[in-house]
């Protein structure tokens, strides 16, 4: 197989390879890494054929092992698919609900989150490349809810790896604090006077800052992303939906993907999976009221708004930044506006070449579910079927209710998420029962935290925050002190 380059989204001159990419986090001009439609490889119908009978470890390999090849032997690669997958760990499971409407549950790992499955590759992914080059790593991640304590546990206690995880003082659990907050060793967990957004400005703008990496390390590639802007963390993804059709394909039809979606990690996964063969004949990209992505196919104009709070805390995202890959695979360009001085956002998501607007409405529906029917949704599935969903599940279900029009007859797989034991209060408020308490969270329940905190206040900038200099002076502060021991 032909070595694949990556190019930024930014920036279409660059070609890096696949560890080059990796490595670097964000691509130039503060871009993210991307392949040509063209160079996305093909998986034969044989191949997806023979994975109704393989492992989730094994399908793994089938998926990425086009893009790996040139980068790593056969044994190693299996050899580390092997351990981030190994079912005693991270067990996963297609379950049928009703007519032809299924659910993979992704929350059976550490932290009983889907961002498990592209944490654990991505991090024994860094630590082999690391190990083979002697070299040391940063990772910067920011995390509306999940990704942060999948991180963190992926990367905990690697030898070559620190990682600060900056979370949002705001719409984040206490569960999904702890998850951060407990390990301490190498995991630095950040509190942000901000949203979302707030934090994953700061993640980007460490990524780009090569000049503070070279004064406090000698190296200016030192610091790397683990959230979904990492291609380390988005191909991995493009493995779900092959192992969910793998589990429901006794029926002779593509299969209906329904994607709850708040950076768009999962579903962009799920675009390239389609891509790459698999007979996936819609996506439903389920949102909350954050509702720039399906305004946008809606009218054509794409506009950033304050971020909305919503009981799926996870996607309370008003500007994803895989949609920057998504429209490029679609032929368009849209990038963040920033001051050429200091690498300052000004303006968010700003479309200079419009993407194939016909060809995304025919293969992605995007639907927006409000707060309440957040809630009315759990206990709806509940009643009906006896299914415990949790609010993003939710989202995934009601979404692809509405695409259906209540009608479950096509084959149709939900992801599910999230454990809804790591959301009590809503599953309280929606069904009046509290969820088990997942056995990792209760153990963390009474460990002790450790939490670093950014302060300073956010500018607020039509409404939204927006990180402000401040905040970004006092995150190089604090890392700075943390490595000089002061």
């Amino acid at each position: 197989m032909k070595r694949i380059y990556y190019y930024s989204t930014n920036n279409k001159s660059e070609h890096a390879t696949f560890e080059q990419a990796f490595m670097r986090g964000l691509a130039s001009n503060y871009g993210l890494y991307m392949l040509a439609r063209s160079d996305i490889p093909r998986i034969d119908g044989s191949c997806i054929a023979s994975m109704r009978e393989k492992t989730y470890a094994a399908i793994a390999y089938d998926v990425l092992s086009p893009y790996l090849c040139s980068e790593m032997p056969a044994e190693d690669l299996k050899a580390l698919l092997e351990d981030a997958y190994d079912e005693q760990v991270i067990p996963t499971r297609v379950e049928w609900i009703t007519g032809k409407t299924y659910i993979m549950w992704l929350t059976r790992g550490p932290t009983y989150s889907f961002k498990d499955y592209a944490a654990r590759f991505f991090g024994r992914t860094l630590n082999y490349f690391l190990g083979r080059s002697g070299q040391k790593r940063v990772v910067a991640v920011a995390t509306s809810g999940d990704t942060g304590g999948a991180v963190a546990d992926a990367l905990y206690g690697l030898e070559n790896v620190d990682n600060f995880v900056f979370y949002p003082r705001i719409s984040i659990s206490e569960r999904q604090r702890r998850q951060m907050t407990t390990l301490k060793k190498n995991v630095y967990a950040v509190e942000v006077n901000g949203d979302f957004d707030v934090c994953q400005a700061i993640a980007k703008r460490l990524l780009g800052d090569k000049p503070f990496a070279e004064k406090l390390f000698g190296d200016p590639e030192r610091f790397t992303s683990a959230n979904s802007i990492s291609l380390g963390r988005l191909l991995p993804q493009a493995v779900y939906p092959f192992f969910a059709y793998s589990r429901v394909a006794i029926y002779d039809e593509p299969m209906i993907a329904g994607v709850p979606s708040g950076n768009f990690g999962d579903m962009m996964g799920t675009v390239i999976a389609r891509e790459m063969g698999l007979p996936v004949s819609k996506i439903i990209c389920g949102v909350n009221e954050n509702t720039e992505f399906p305004d946008f196919l809606k009218t054509g104009i794409y506009q950033v708004r304050p971020s909305v709070e919503s009981p799926s805390s996870a996607m309370i995202v008003a500007n994803p930044s895989n949609l920057a890959r998504l429209i490029d695979l679609y032929g368009g360009h849209i990038y963040d506006v920033r001051d050429p001085a200091t690498g300052k956002v000004t303006q968010e998501g700003r479309i200079d070449h419009m993407p194939d607007l016909e060809a995304l409405r025919r293969d992605i529906v995007s639907i927006s579910v409000n707060n309440p029917t957040h809630y009315e949704t759990m206990k709806a599935v509940h009643e009906k079927y006896g299914v415990l969903l949790d609010p993003h599940g939710a989202v995934g279900w009601r979404s692809l209710e509405v695409f259906l029009q209540g009608e479950l007859d096509a084959l149709s797989v939900v992801y599910e998420t999230a454990d809804p034991g790591k959301f009590p209060e809503d599953v309280q408020k929606a069904l009046g029962i509290t969820p088990p308490v997942p056995p990792n969270i209760a153990l963390q329940a009474d460990l002790e935290e450790r939490i670093f905190r950014v302060g300073e206040s956010p500018e607020r900038k039509n409404g939204a925050m927006v990180l402000s200099d401040a905040q970004y002076n006092e995150t190089c502060t604090l890392i700075r002190s943390i490595y000089s021991g002061t």
